[in-house]
């Protein structure tokens, strides 16, 4: 349907959708229902790699022992994601599709070095997630493509996730980030900060030198935070350096 009838919006949870859609900023009107593809609900192995199909809940997430056991922060993220009947419809490849900057799941996926599986009726491909988007809410997809899975590879260290928002659940993200710490090396993502999820590098890199201090100025350089109706741009850049610091005593080895 999506490569002979054109211009359909895929639908599944509808939790961002409707909400675009209540408010008139929806254009599209022609929508193509996915709930019902049990297929695309699918948590296992692969391998080593951690499948999770795109259909998956938060509270599938939350529930899974797979999950729980191999990523951890995804749990942690799941389950400050709106309320329980946002959990029970939001998918993570609906979050993935939305896009938005402060999607919670979206720095646990950077973080992990994920995988976001595109299948078309013609072909399937694997996207790195570092390539998936390419601006504010856009990404690589094609039209005819859907996100059927998002694939994790073994995750080595200590995860750590961090969300701050007005309240303790059923909040929009302020700042989130989500980290990974082993063998000397860090992996660092946070959302909330850019028009996209932002893989801090150049942080990471300052980490390995052992230096904290270098670490959260230059986070204060990679991050490029707005103002807007939340949160002003510099309370973000003192937050995001102050989670760092954070993630950093809180999986130095004792």
């Amino acid at each position: 349907m999506l490569r002979d009838d054109g211009a359909l919006v895929p639908l599944a949870g509808a939790t961002d959708l409707y909400v675009s859609l209540n408010f008139g900023t929806l254009t599209q009107t022609r929508f193509i229902d996915l709930w019902p593809l049990q297929g695309l609900r699918r948590i296992g192995l692969a391998g080593d790699v951690l499948s999770i199909g795109a259909l998956a809940t938060y509270t599938s997430l939350i529930r899974s022992r797979l999950v729980r056991q191999r990523v951890p922060m995804l749990v942690a993220a799941a389950r400050e994601i709106g309320g329980i009947q946002i959990q029970n419809r939001g998918t993570i490849g609906g979050n993935i599709a939305n896009g938005s900057p402060a999607g919670d799941t979206l720095p646990v996926l950077a973080a992990v070095d994920a995988v976001i599986v595109a299948r078309s009726a013609a072909d399937e491909r694997r996207i790195p997630f570092a390539g998936f988007y390419t601006g504010y809410r856009a990404n690589v997809l094609r039209p005819d493509e859907l996100i059927v899975a998002v694939e994790i590879p073994a995750v080595d260290g200590t995860q750590w996730f961090r969300k701050v928002g007005t309240r303790a659940a059923q909040a929009i993200s302020k700042v989130v980030m989500a980290g990974v710490r082993a063998n000397g090396t860090s992996h660092v993502a946070l959302g909330s900060v850019g028009p996209v999820v932002v893989r801090a590098r150049e942080t990471e890199a300052a980490l390995a030198r052992g230096d904290i201090d270098a670490a959260a100025a230059t986070l204060g350089r990679e991050i490029t935070p707005i103002d807007d109706i939340r949160s002003t741009a510099d309370y973000r850049r003192r937050v995001a350096a102050n989670l760092l610091r954070q993630f950093w005593a809180e999986t130095t080895p004792s």
